[in-house]
């Protein structure tokens, strides 16, 4: 077989393959082989015609269209490893010229992976937040705990704002009630805004055996968007009840047996959450600066795919499971089609860029993952899908998905070297050490998870 290779553009190679007939024979024989378990020939065993019968009965043309589409993918693939190219999908081959018992010739257009150059990121520098709790946060955080273990009670008296009222509702549009616009017994706090819009001012004065009417755009159902009118009669008014802040309310509420104690472990917990925000927030920093100094071609077919895979992600994954239409979901957000489009893009982009520069800077750096790395991605991924890390686990071995874990622990560590480089320094001006590196890996995949298939799409013809 001989090969050579053209580079179209950055990210693009033809390769031009020729193979001597004799290097098919393998192939044939294996077309003879297959075509003799599909036919019958009157006269013959089932997997005994001989191959001259074939050529005379089916074809000579039909046996060298199976053995050139057995051999395409063993001799593409030799190509490749003779360019040293790394593929990007899958190829378009186009056979010119196939001549029996002498020549098979084809070329085989694919993108393939850009050279990148590691720009000098040694001087990023980039501001992030203070790690800052007032009293006000942890106060907040105590009345956020005091509200969870508060109590109901039925009053006698009209209904007020905080208040928990039960409700019968019943929705008419166009003078007919809905077949799914009726619920009883429905338990609601006023103020809380999870039911429909007008519902506060509709229930805020009525006593247990009032009822009002409103108007409000459906939220959901089969009358979705639509203006209905609602009924509603209130059944029951129960008042909150907080529990006193002291120290009984700590050892209820948590381990500790004081108050203080508990504001204490609260100011704690929320410094911890805005330092792990903190670097997060320099992660994504420094990243995008990293971005900014690095040139990286982008296959053109690669990100298609990708805006297409975005695209379908949210619209038959996230969106579907909320009940909602991509219009609806931009009208929500004050979209256009055309800014959605131009934002999926610029994320595809973005993940495409995050992905070739990290693994190229992997490679640079000799980064490797060991089992007890790869062992805590594993728990953490586990843990942000509601599966457990068992489950999680199987799932990945049996899509074969491994080796996409490996990548994404990899490219976290390629980030944490940037991220070390970089002079980081909060709104104060302090410098931020940084020295978790174990959740990098999350704000890598956050901009690049979704282009690994894509990057390691299978090479066969």
């Amino acid at each position: 077989m001989k090969s050579a290779v053209e580079t179209l553009n950055p990210t693009r190679v033809r390769l031009t393959v020729e193979v001597p007939f004799e290097e098919l024979k393998d192939s044939l024989d294996a077309a003879y082989k297959k075509i003799n378990q599909q036919v019958t020939v009157k006269g013959f065993r089932k997997g005994k015609i001989p191959a001259r019968v074939i050529d005379q009965r089916f074809g000579r043309g039909a046996v060298l269209e199976e053995a050139v589409n057995d051999a395409l993918p063993k001799f593409y693939t030799e190509a490749v490893n003779e360019a040293e190219v790394n593929p990007l999908g899958q190829p378009e081959v186009d056979i010119t010229e196939l001549k029996d018992g002498e020549l098979l010739a084809f070329t085989a257009e694919v993108d393939i992976r850009p050279t990148v150059e590691i720009p000098d990121y040694s001087g990023i520098e980039v501001t992030v937040d203070a790690v800052e709790v007032t009293d006000e946060d942890v106060e907040k955080s105590v009345q956020q705990l005091r509200d969870r273990f508060a109590s109901t009670n039925p009053v006698e008296r009209a209904a007020a704002e905080g208040d928990v009222v039960t409700i019968d509702l019943e929705a008419k549009v166009d003078g007919e009630v809905l077949p799914d616009g009726v619920a009883d017994g429905v338990q609601y706090t006023i103020g809380s805004g999870e039911l429909l819009d007008g519902i506060d001012e509709a229930v805020t004065g009525l006593e247990a055996g009032g009822e009002a009417t409103f108007t409000s755009e459906l939220k959901g159902g089969s009358a979705e968007g639509k203006e209905a009118e609602v009924t509603v009669k209130v059944t029951q008014v129960a008042a909150r009840e907080l529990p006193e802040l002291d120290d009984d309310f700590a050892q209820m509420a948590s381990e500790f047996d004081t108050l203080e104690e508990l504001r204490a472990d609260s100011r704690k917990r929320l410094e911890n959450m805005k330092q792990y925000d903190q670097a997060t927030q320099a992660q994504e920093r420094v990243l995008d600066e990293l971005l900014k100094l690095a040139e990286v071609p982008i296959p053109e077919k690669l990100l298609e795919d990708e805006v297409n895979t975005r695209k379908h992600n949210l619209e038959h994954h996230q969106l579907g499971q909320m009940g909602l239409t991509l219009e609806k979901y931009l009208e929500l957000q004050g979209k256009t089609v055309e800014e959605f489009e131009t934002e999926t893009r610029e994320q595809a982009v973005k993940g495409i860029k995050t992905q070739f520069i990290l693994d190229e800077l992997v490679n640079q750096e000799k980064l490797n993952v060991n089992q007890e790395e790869l062992t805590e991605h594993l728990m953490r991924r586990a843990a942000s899908s509601g599966m457990s890390p068992d489950q999680f686990a199987k799932a990945v071995v049996e899509g074969g998905q491994v080796p996409m874990l490996v990548g994404e622990v990899a490219r976290g560590k390629a980030l944490a070297v940037v991220v070390e480089a970089a002079k980081v320094v909060d709104t104060n001006g302090e410098p931020v050490e940084l020295d978790d590196e174990d959740e990098t890996a999350e704000t890598v995949e956050a901009s690049a998870d979704e282009t690994e298939d894509e990057a390691e799409g299978k090479t066969e013809a």
